[in-house]
């Protein structure tokens, strides 16, 4: 029997629901191979996206990635000590003088805690920058930098331990830490001769400015002596990327 007109008409109509299914069909299998790849096997948008979960699961997995490095450098540390070279020694033994005042070893002792933290939501000053209600890193540098200039031994940021490399910045309202972000609030602690140390913040100007805005506004400040403060090692980098000498 010979087509007809209407026949024609639906197996060109057909034609074009197969081309448009084809289309959909890779245009989804390429969206599925891009979520794959831009997720590296993580859920990209995770259960409880609030910032404290988001910053909780970074902290987590940077936590995850340094103790791989302790245990790549333990199995280092191991197979070095199996290799025997008189020239290998001397450069360990070097090394071990070294790791002490490098921040490379656990330390403890007498020292200070401080306590530093957003002022409450409830706290509205009309003209007031908003900005001078959150702690930042160059709050964190001021107390850390005074506290080094008060002899202290060593100081840390919650918890992690803080050497001449270590780099403080703010990313939104959290602090990253050698790529870890931390929340609110942020205890730095020092070990060192408690006078000195607090004699030290005291003559800092930018300590005491912020020491203002904390009896002002109700930015969080708290500072009391320890009588043991341990310090953990510095497991990351010492490599230097970017470095200018200083002048004489």
């Amino acid at each position: 029997m010979p087509e007809t007109p209407l026949d024609e008409g639906k197996k060109h109509s057909a034609s074009r629901w197969s081309l448009l299914g084809l289309v959909v069909a890779c245009v989804c299998g390429f969206v599925f191979v891009a979520a794959a790849v831009t997720s590296n096997g993580s859920d990209l948008r995770p259960a409880g996206g609030d910032l404290n979960s988001v910053v909780s699961d970074r902290a987590r997995e940077a936590e995850a990635r340094r103790q791989q490095l302790v245990d790549l450098q333990q199995e280092v540390d191991s197979l070095t000590g199996a290799v025997d070279s008189a020239a290998l020694r001397r450069l360990v033994r070097r090394v071990e003088r070294l790791s002490e005042p490098a921040g490379l070893t656990a330390v403890e002792g007498p020292g200070m805690r401080i306590s530093l933290e957003d002022a409450p939501r409830s706290v509205e000053v009309p003209g007031l920058d908003p900005n001078l209600l959150v702690v930042h890193q160059q709050d964190l540098q001021a107390f850390v930098n005074a506290l080094w200039a008060g002899g202290a031994e060593a100081v840390t940021l919650q918890g992690q331990r803080l050497i001449s490399t270590t780099g403080i910045k703010c990313v939104g309202n959290t602090v990253v830490l050698d790529g870890v972000p931390y929340a609110p609030p942020y205890v730095i602690e020092a070990i060192g001769n408690q006078g000195r140390l607090h004699a030290a913040l005291e003559a800092s100007p930018e300590v005491t400015t912020y020491a203002q805005y904390a009896d002002r506004y109700g930015l969080g400040l708290d500072q009391r002596d320890v009588d043991n403060v341990e310090a953990p090692a510095y497991v990351g980098s010492v490599s230097l990327r970017h470095a200018t000498p200083l002048a004489d």
